[in-house]
């Protein structure tokens, strides 16, 4: 089999393959009669014939595929006018912190959210695909270890972690959240409703501090509230006199002498 015609069986492979196709699994169409070097030549060779099209040939995570241009985008959106489902904010943080601080337990995305995280929010990743669990905490309960999955790869374009979107020290989980919802098919215009609260991804969100002990000379000092202001009394109306018949004086007041 020449080149020619080598290449004409793995574009067609490709493009019939309903998942991205693994480099064992294009050896296989010639039984591994082609080895890696000539297999990956051949990928070279499809993507540049495909450079000035409207799709294009990738690696990612799990495979090769064929897939559309984002340019191309806002013309195929026509022909599936339904929107794609909406994540929640909340579901886009966990995510992120999963994505840059993996591996991580429920425990770890709670102090750096500083809020409970939902279990529903946890099955919906999972369910998704974009997340699981890997293993084990050596620590009290033994809580599961979350991190990212092949298809969070995939589905975002991407062939590695390393791909990511670089963050900054301190960068929030608003840069962060943003950064994944501007990928793949996260990225899709609606996914996250409203603007996100920036919360570190670098450090863990610190725990209140317990009240001082009273008496510790240490211990700072509260500062203790303005005492509010005491509304003043609306005036009390004076009683009227009791009405006096005509010719007769009031009673007097009573002598405090008198027995």
């Amino acid at each position: 089999m020449n080149t020619a015609e080598a290449q004409r069986v793995l574009e067609t492979a490709l493009i019939c393959a309903s998942a991205p196709m693994t480099l064992s699994e294009m050896r296989a169409l010639f039984d591994g009669q082609i080895g890696p070097d000539t297999l990956r030549q051949l990928l070279d060779a499809l993507a540049r014939d495909w450079e000035d099209r409207g799709v294009e040939l990738v690696a990612l995570a799990s495979g090769w595929r064929f897939q559309s241009r984002p340019e191309m985008r806002q013309y195929l959106d026509r022909l599936h006018p339904e929107k794609p489902p909406k994540y929640s904010r909340a579901a886009m943080e966990t995510l992120a912190i999963v994505a840059y601080r993996q591996p991580v337990t429920r425990g770890d995305i709670e102090d750096i959210r500083g809020v409970t995280v939902s279990s529903h929010i946890i099955k919906q990743l999972e369910d998704r695909g974009w997340i699981d669990a890997i293993g084990y905490r050596e620590a009290p309960g033994r809580p599961a270890l979350y991190a990212t999955t092949r298809q969070f790869l995939d589905d975002l374009g991407l062939a590695s972690l390393d791909q990511l979107p670089p963050l900054e020290a301190g960068s929030g989980l608003e840069l962060a959240a943003n950064a994944l919802s501007g990928l793949g098919e996260a990225g899709e215009p609606g996914l996250l409703g409203e603007p996100q609260a920036t919360l570190p991804l670098d450090e863990a969100a610190e725990p209140a501090a317990p009240p001082a002990a009273a008496g510790d000379p240490e211990a700072p000092a509260a500062a203790s509230p303005e005492p509010a202001a005491e509304p003043t009394p609306a005036p009390v109306p004076e009683s009227p006199a009791p009405p006096t018949e005509p010719g007769v004086e009031p009673d007097a007041e009573p002598d405090a002498d008198r027995p």
